[in-house]
């Protein structure tokens, strides 16, 4: 197979409300990356500020521009799935708007690219982002790699290089908890790690807030793997036990009243745990029912699946 050094690459950049950000991600993309083939194509999701005027004149002066408009903001992984499926060289390069990863370092993916691989994500050597987005992803591939099994590119970003063939397949899985780090694995073993750089944001603000991230590691935990399911149930059978044996000890008149209700707040407590994990877990399988389309476009420089289209206006590059 052809590395993207011979066959060249689109380069996928997600945007939601980066007005200050996509001309910058621009220069730098095709300034770092002025000897391949490119494809550049934007993704705004959504946006409510001017990222799409934005667009729309980088795409007027540079041939090498696409852009894809959603009709509202349908979330990140909307985004880049658009963005994937639409890609249309044989390896795609993610890049955030922000451009925290320098685009440079994409040299290094395409190295190991080269070498066979079917994916590359960069891991950050340091990581310039605040405490609570650090910890919290040092937690969740904690507890998704150690204790429930879940096989993730260790360290694995957004910053990554895949063949389109590979990531439109994930994206046509249309799995109801999409997690792209964690398909990867599913579909092939060739696929490897490289450190990259990171640095600060420069300008805007991070879309991506705790209730997001925290939401983001369940549909994770319960979409990829039967442990926290499996613990769940155990829990509701040994609740089960201990209230029966309360029962029968209250009954009995063999334990005091203090310590029946210290057991049925135990009972109370576990039930409430397996209720909340049981919950997530329907979510996640109602999430697999049928369900309006990931996203919907409304603009594109580029034809797009009728299926994918709702009320789409001025489709093109305007004049």
């Amino acid at each position: 197979m052809s590395g993207p050094v011979s066959v060249g690459m689109t380069v996928v950049v997600p945007c939601y409300n980066e007005a200050d950000n996509v001309e910058h991600a621009y220069r730098e993309i095709v300034t770092a990356l002025s000897g391949h083939d490119l494809e550049v194509l934007f993704v705004d999701d959504g946006s409510s500020d001017g990222t799409l005027a934005c667009l729309k004149d980088l795409a007027r002066t540079d041939p090498r521009v696409q852009y894809l408009s959603f009709t509202r903001n349908f979330g990140f992984e909307a985004a880049f799935s658009a963005g994937y499926r639409y890609a249309s060289r044989p390896w795609i390069l993610h890049i955030d708007a922000d451009v925290q990863f320098p685009v440079a370092e994409a040299h290094k993916l395409i190295a190991a690219a080269e070498q066979g691989r079917d994916a590359v994500f960069g891991v950050r050597e340091t990581r310039y982002d605040p405490l609570v987005r650090r910890a919290g992803a040092r937690a969740y591939h904690f507890v998704a790699r150690r204790v429930l099994g879940i096989e993730i590119p260790p360290g694995a970003t957004t910053f990554r290089l895949v063949r389109t063939e590979l990531a439109r397949a994930i994206v046509d899985l249309r799995l109801g908890t999409p997690y792209f780090l964690a398909t990867v694995p599913r579909l092939t073993n060739r696929y490897s790690t490289v450190p990259v750089a990171h640095r600060a944001r420069e300008r805007g603000a991070s879309k991506l807030n705790l209730r997001w991230l925290v939401g983001h590691a369940m549909g994770l935990f319960v979409g990829f793997s039967n442990r926290m399911a499996t613990v769940a149930s155990v829990l509701a059978l040994l609740a089960a036990g201990l209230a029966g044996l309360t029962a029968v000890g209250a009954g009995t008149g063999l334990l005091g009243s203090t310590v029946v209700t210290v057991a049925l707040l135990y009972v109370l407590l576990t039930v409430l745990c397996v209720l909340a994990v049981s919950v997530r877990y329907l979510v996640a399988v109602g999430a697999s029912q049928a369900r309006p389309a990931l996203f919907y476009i409304r603009e594109a420089t580029i034809p797009v699946d009728p299926t994918d289209r709702l009320m789409v206006e001025n489709v093109g590059v305007p004049s």
